[in-house]
């Protein structure tokens, strides 16, 4: 059954937003022409002044290079970030989820050697998950990791790898045993370190022109076993955890939040009633999903205090509704403007996210494997 409990953020947190606001001010140079995609801005510079402030892995352990601060303060460093347009991709993957996966399931000597690196704005992290020809269904991955000495040989293809050309590490997911019939076992999750252990990266272009996404091939490539994360075996527990970081965060309503904010400078402060109709419609859509978001971001935080609470049905709900609202958003917006008098900067907010539209599903689970989890969570299949 669905839960979305009703959540506010505390006050202390209104502090931090006016810190972050005054932050990005003053580094506005790092993004002259802002885009609230997460992928379209890899700036490490920008990424290490995040993390001298202590905003990289805000909710982890001090040992570890963590701020120890609460789901909800990372929510509105993350909020205001993306709102602004700033530069977050090389840091935002080691964040959100790689840093997160290791703190519940790496070993300690796992957690010494990379967190300090991901706190400090030096090591980024990708995910290799999907493959060509599978899909969302992780199930049937076919990269395999075969036990040799001390070591893992591997061999397969992950694809719309995210800045897989620029970052350190990757965290794959493949299989150490053979396909049983149980389809989920048999699969771990190993670090590749993408400079040294010899894995070919090959960057796919967008129509936007970009390179985000990468093709990664493994052709017999020798990873220390000690990078397995966890034990053998336990890599599905794994991702379908770590999807529910993926999955929930704001970035899955605000891809396109940009172009919201230049209809609403097209139309100034006296608006047509069509186009306050527009504002509105698109302001409720963005508040609901920022509600439930931030719902889900409590959830987190309990589950952070040990409480047993999954919360990957919620995740992958914010995810589908959010992302069906990121394409639509373009389109209401246009149709509230008189084509003939678009600004500038209105057009070319509209046609570069336009061309980013077809990525956002593809970005941790399709539609069709988004409604098949919510279905089984709501007893439907």
């Amino acid at each position: 059954m669905l839960q979305f409990d009703r959540v506010s953020l505390a006050p202390e947190t209104q502090r931090l937003r006016a810190q972050v606001r005054e932050f990005l001010a003053e580094e506005s140079a790092h993004f002259p022409k802002p885009n609230s995609d997460f992928v379209t801005g890899y700036d490490v510079e920008f990424s290490r002044k995040l993390a001298l402030r202590g905003w990289i892995g805000m909710t982890w352990p001090k040992q570890y290079g963590g701020a120890e601060r609460s789901f909800f303060e990372r929510y509105v460093v993350t909020e205001e970030l993306l709102a602004a347009g700033a530069p977050v991709s090389a840091h935002w993957i080691a964040d959100r989820q790689s840093g997160p996966l290791l703190l519940r399931f790496g070993t300690q000597a796992q957690r010494q050697k990379y967190l300090p690196g991901i706190t400090s704005g030096v090591d980024f992290f990708s995910i290799g998950m999907s493959e060509p020809d599978t899909g969302s269904d992780l199930a049937s991955v076919r990269t395999t990791a075969v036990k040799d000495g001390g070591s893992y040989r591997i061999n397969g293809t992950k694809i719309w790898t995210t800045d897989a050309h620029r970052n350190r590490y990757i965290i794959c997911l493949v299989r150490t045993s053979a396909v049983s019939e149980i389809r989920h076992a048999g699969l771990s999750q190993i670090i590749v370190d993408l400079h040294n252990d010899g894995a070919q990266v090959r960057p796919i272009a967008n129509m936007a022109g970009g390179e985000d996404f990468n093709e990664v091939v493994f052709e017999d490539v020798m990873v220390p076993a000690d990078r397995i994360i966890g034990e053998p075996g336990s890599g599905w527990e794994q991702v379908t955890s770590e999807l529910a970081y993926e999955r929930s965060g704001p970035e899955r309503f605000l891809s396109s939040f940009r172009v919201f904010v230049e209809l609403v400078r097209a139309c100034g402060p006296k608006p047509q009633p069509h186009q306050c109709a527009a504002i509105g419609r698109i302001a409720s859509h963005i508040m609901t999903l920022r509600r439930m978001s931030i719902s889900v971001a409590g959830m987190l935080q309990l589950q952070g205090n040990q409480e047993n609470q999954d919360v990957g049905v919620e995740a992958a709900l914010v995810k589908e509704l959010g992302n069906s609202f990121e394409k639509v958003l373009p389109e209401i917006a246009r149709l509230a403007l008189d084509t003939d008098k678009l600004s500038n900067v209105f057009r070319e907010t509209y046609e570069e996210t336009m061309l980013l539209t077809p990525s956002f599903t593809l970005r941790g689970g399709t539609r069709e494997i988004l409604r098949g989890v919510i279905a089984r969570g709501l007893g439907l299949r």
